[in-house]
């Protein structure tokens, strides 16, 4: 039996070293989707207008929802260790957005935040919702204050991960790069993409090397794809920021931020708190760009907190 048990060992070993060395981007998928399943969620898609949105679901059939849009060269599958955390109560809906993730990737769509926000209305409708709550991390924090300003009805609550679409006082290092040219949120080679984990997040994220990996290898492939998307989404910042609308913003807003953001400055919560009607406002000392990876259980408290104290009527 203890010979058994131990070839028993030695051909899973076997089969796993394989699988790692010869098939390593099958291997991060399953990893992948291993996670999905630990937190509780569902791939699931949905075809609207012959396009096809795959996106994540979990929790109750039934009662309020809650929309996840992640940020810029981010996808779906940043989300389910902070979601997991929420859908025990609220019906969590996770998509990848037109460009990114899954979704389709047009070369001559139109990827500003008012065209991304009628898609979104789009797939909104097409599942049948509502009403529901909405939240998103950098450029999914501007998408999710765009589609709260186009449509206040359908909004109960928002929350806002170091959101882009407003002005910050400071100069994020981001910005200051873009000014002179530079995009330093693409990368070519794996170091390159190695030190934009770095630069994202104030402590490394833990991930098992052959997901970061081949998440690094996806970056590199869409590099000229996310490039001009980045330079919409600047201009977008820079011409038509949403500091003169805040005031018209509806529905209860949390703010949620990491002390230690480099791609977006930390003063633009001031911002948000001045003029948002009815905000609050939540820093985590030892974050950076992207809470929902390096707090989930921190920062999904906060948002949870939040959601159970605004439940749709």
């Amino acid at each position: 039996m203890t010979s058994a048990i131990v070839l028993l060992a030695i051909g899973l070993l076997v089969a796993v070293l394989i699988a790692y060395f010869v098939f390593p981007k099958h291997l991060a998928t399953m990893l992948l989707h291993g996670l999905r399943g630990f937190a509780g969620f569902k791939a699931r898609s949905i075809d609207i207008a012959g396009v096809t949105w795959p996106y994540l679901e979990g929790g109750p059939k039934f009662g309020d929802v809650v929309i996840l849009l992640h940020g810029f060269g981010g996808d779906k599958d940043n989300w389910p260790l902070y979601a997991r955390f929420l859908r025990r109560a609220y019906r969590v809906i996770i998509p990848d957005l037109p460009g990114f993730g899954e979704n389709a990737k047009d070369p001559g769509a139109d990827y500003g935040m008012d065209a991304q926000a009628e898609r979104l209305h789009s797939f909104v409708q097409a599942m049948r919702i509502d009403r529901f709550h909405i939240a998103g991390n950098s450029m999914g924090g501007f998408l999710a204050l765009k589609y709260a300003l186009a449509h206040a009805s359908n909004v109960i609550t928002i929350a806002l991960l170091n959101n882009a679409g407003v002005r910050s006082l400071n100069k994020s290092e981001v910005e200051l790069a873009a000014a002179r040219g530079e995009n330093v949120l693409v990368v070519s080679t794996l170091d390159e993409f190695e030190t934009l984990m770095k630069f994202v997040a104030f402590k490394p994220i833990s991930l098992p090397a052959i997901i970061k990996r081949e998440v690094g290898k996806q970056a590199i492939a869409q590099k000229d794809f996310l490039e001009p998307i980045f330079w919409t989404l600047f201009e977008d910042m820079e011409i038509r920021p949403l500091d003169d609308q805040l005031h018209q913003i509806s529905a209860p807003t949390l703010i949620i931020w990491g002390r230690h953001d480099r791609v977006i400055d930390i003063s633009c919560t001031t911002t948000m708190q001045d003029k948002i009607p009815v905000n609050h406002c939540v820093v985590f000392e030892d974050a950076g760009h992207v809470p929902m990876l390096e707090c989930p259980a921190e920062s999904a408290s906060a948002h949870l907190d939040y959601l159970n104290r605004h439940r749709a009527a």
